[in-house]
């Protein structure tokens, strides 16, 4: 198995080192996972999305790791606690802590804007898979993520997810001068987590992010 299951801190997570053979700071990819995947069982995350990629595809031009929420939390409960791993594996791995994407599926979506739009200057990009921007987050906060470039992707036939509302977030950024991509799948119900991640385009996406480039321009 290419990724291992650590639990010595107040969030259980999946972690992938960097190729052996790099020799410099690598990128780190944070993922919030959704709200069927919460429990205590590690090996949930494995069987669908980018950890299932990147237990297949490992070891990979960067850095993984994806924690756990315990049944009936929200990422936005467990911000601290998420940001508490991000330094951790800043100050115990190779991680340039210029090139950090945070990603999330459905309820991790959530988490993946309130956490980013809430500690500006951490993220070099966001990639929200099938989820909404929780209702806890500000209009100016939101308009504090104009400054990293992000992903949206989203299914066509997804019950769960109004389009619209998608479509406005999009308008929104846009209009305050963010970089924002959005990818419709037309076909694609709310679970597209495998064809997302396993898309090369995204993963080369993942590895070209660079805060520093970013705030350069």
């Amino acid at each position: 198995m290419a990724v291992k299951h650590i639990s010595n801190g107040s969030l259980p997570y999946l972690f992938s080192s960097v190729a052996d053979n790099a020799n410099k700071p690598a990128p780190l990819v944070l993922f919030l996972h959704g709200a069927r995947d919460r429990g205590t069982d590690l090996n949930i995350l494995l069987k669908w999305g980018l950890p299932r990629f990147v237990d297949a595809s490992a070891p990979l031009p960067y850095i993984f790791a994806a924690p756990q929420l315990p049944e009936e939390q929200t990422w936005v409960e467990r911000e601290a606690d998420v940001i508490a791993l991000l330094d951790n594996l800043i100050a115990s791995q190779p991680v340039d802590p210029s090139r950090v994407i945070i990603s999330g599926f459905s309820l991790g979506t959530a988490g993946a804007w309130h956490i980013a739009a809430s500690n500006p200057g951490r993220f070099a990009g966001l990639v929200a898979v099938s989820g909404r921007v929780p209702k806890t987050l500000e209009a100016s906060q939101l308009a504090a993520l104009k400054e990293i470039p992000i992903q949206i992707f989203q299914g066509g036939k997804d019950e769960k997810l109004p389009i619209e509302d998608t479509e406005q977030i999009v308008a929104t950024l846009r209009e305050a001068g963010g970089t924002v991509d959005f990818t419709l799948l037309p076909d694609g119900d709310h679970f597209i987590a495998d064809e997302v991640y396993g898309d090369q385009k995204l993963q080369q996406w993942l590895v070209s992010q660079n805060r520093r480039a970013s705030v350069a321009v």
